[in-house]
């Protein structure tokens, strides 16, 4: 079993940034894919980024690319996905979720994760 804890959400203005921490603890945590996900009120979950557990891959949404970066410390079993150039429309809670042996092609399916954090807010002001 592997426990998700996020960290590093809140308020900023638009055009800020926020960066993001998933706290991973458990047994299969070193060979876990991570993903991160959002969702905002009255909508369904959205992929925003996700990265192998060896962190040479990674794969980001399409409105997420060149604003978004997810990396990782395997030392720290942490995630990290720097946000940069925030918009309103990127206000959502932040979920992070894992899955062994996921690849470039399986990280974008939230179905594909066994294990989620409780998630951050992330609140964008215009």
């Amino acid at each position: 079993q592997v426990q998700l804890v996020e960290s590093g959400g809140g308020l900023v203005q638009a055009g800020g940034s926020l960066r993001l921490s998933c706290a991973a603890s458990g047994r299969t945590v070193s060979s876990s894919s991570i993903g991160w996900f959002r969702q905002a009120p009255g909508k369904e979950r959205q992929f925003v980024a996700g990265i192998t557990w060896s962190g040479i891959t990674t794969v980001y949404a399409d409105s997420m690319k060149g604003r978004f970066t997810i990396s990782r410390d395997n030392a720290k079993n942490t995630v990290y996905l720097q946000m940069n150039s925030l918009k309103p429309e990127d206000t959502a809670v932040y979920y992070c979720a894992s899955g062994v042996g996921l690849n470039r092609g399986r990280l974008g399916s939230h179905r594909e994760y066994d294990y989620w954090g409780q998630g951050t807010q992330v609140t964008v002001s215009s």
